[in-house]
């Protein structure tokens, strides 16, 4: 029977790659905390979730080069943030596809409105390569990070539980005793 350090062990960079190839930022943060706890390595793991996280904008923004307008058609959520992503081109040109993987619900429709909005591929793959090595960097560290104070709160947690302990077998101790001597008192 598998436990789940193997399946970590076995296929946690396939289910960054997968997970980061889409969205991904849960994913990401998972798998930082499983590199704190040692299942993972986070040098490892942020490579593959950067990979995949370029290798999956650079399939959307080829998507939206080729079939933007039909894919905003057949699915409407993409266009909700069509005015948002163009207004972030015009401002920021190829820098808003650096920025746009950090904006909550943008991360597949940027590449595609900017595909379809014919940006260039020399301008939005060194962007593209750039973000998705922060993203992989910001995330992946946050969970490692917050593997990090979660350890550090469960050994503090274990020092005031052996207090707690202490105070309870105390005042239970006391209790007892207390019992015993009106008992005793009564008889």
């Amino acid at each position: 029977m598998a436990t789940l350090q193997s399946i970590i062990a076995n296929y946690g960079y396939f289910a960054v790659f997968f997970g980061c190839f889409f969205e991904g930022e849960t994913v990401l943060v998972l798998a930082g905390f499983a590199a704190h706890a040692g299942y993972l390595s986070l040098p490892a793991v942020m490579a593959t979730a950067a990979a995949a996280g370029f290798c999956g904008d650079e399939v959307f923004f080829a998507l939206g080069r080729r079939y933007g307008q039909d894919l905003f058609r057949r699915f409407p959520a993409l266009r909700r943030g069509e005015t948002r992503i163009r207004k972030l081109v015009e401002r920021f040109g190829a820098y808003a596809a650096f920025g746009v993987r950090f904006l909550v619900g943008l991360r597949i429709a940027g590449p595609i409105v900017m595909g379809a909005g014919r940006m260039p591929a020399w301008k939005y793959s060194p962007a593209n390569a750039l973000g998705a090595v922060t993203w992989a960097g910001v995330f992946s560290t946050a969970g490692y990070l917050f593997g990090q104070a979660f350890t550090n709160t469960l050994s503090h947690a274990r020092h005031y539980e052996e207090i707690a302990f202490a105070g309870s077998a105390s005042a239970g101790g006391g209790t007892l005793s207390g019992r015993r001597r009106r008992a005793q008192r009564n008889d």
